[in-house]
């Protein structure tokens, strides 16, 4: 019986042995990677007290485009569950403002600008790790970053009177995310999800105090949403 039971068992095993890729990877204290990218920024505009008042209009409309992003990765093991991480990159995005219908526009094209953004963004993590299963692993991000807008238009004299809209070139933004790590046979995969708000205000009003453009406009903030496909 016990013979039979041991041929059985070497034919038709119950328990597999999952085989655990990349077993020490974590024991690193510092490794890198690069990561890939899409994103979407819009704006929250804060109107100026007597806007709704005088012109009782409807808000500034904001429309995202998809934009995408590339960067590198540096990651500081501090223990098994945390890690400071340094996600430098390269983000271009596209919104569009759309204005309603006041009484100083006096065509479809004068309601519409676009703004395009080069950003240079520097971000700082704290990752926190739940613990690795098999060869899966969720994680936590939280950290601040700054953005250097090469296409803000900040030294520009011209404004919106030729089309330009301008914005300030530096912004500092607080980010959150969460993402899962796959430890394939080569490399760790992860995919993540993270949102990214601006503390500044980021509009350069217009030559003229009474732009129907800017001056309807207190504070405008950047927020987006980007997803990066990372390799380490």
């Amino acid at each position: 019986m016990f013979l039979l039971s041991s041929v059985l068992y070497g034919q038709y095993p119950t328990v597999r042995e999952r085989i655990i890729n990349l077993p020490n990877f974590d024991e690193r204290t510092v490794h890198y990677g690069y990561f890939i990218g899409l994103n979407q920024y819009d704006f929250r505009i804060d109107y100026v007290a007597d806007y709704y008042k005088i012109y009782g209009y409807e808000d500034i409309e904001v429309l995202p485009k998809k934009g995408f992003n590339i960067g590198m990765i540096g990651d500081l093991r501090i223990n098994q569950f945390v890690s400071l991480r340094l996600e430098p990159g390269l983000y271009y995005s596209q919104r569009e403002l759309f204005y309603p219908e006041l009484p100083e526009f006096d065509t479809e094209q004068d309601r519409l600008r676009e703004l395009k953004s080069t950003y240079i963004h520097l971000p700082f993590y704290v990752k926190f790790n739940a613990k690795r299963i098999n060869n899966f692993r969720p994680f936590l991000l939280f950290g601040i970053s700054t953005d250097f807008n090469l296409s803000s238009n900040f030294k520009n004299i011209d404004d919106n009177t030729t089309g330009v809209f301008r914005t300030i070139t530096q912004s500092l933004n607080y980010e959150i995310g969460l993402g899962f790590e796959f430890y394939l046979f080569y490399f760790k995969f992860s995919p993540s999800i993270r949102g990214i708000f601006s503390f500044e205000n980021e509009l350069v009003p217009d030559n003229d105090p009474n732009s129907p453009w800017t001056r309807h406009i207190s504070n405008m903030f950047s927020r987006g949403v980007a997803i990066n496909i990372t390799f380490e």
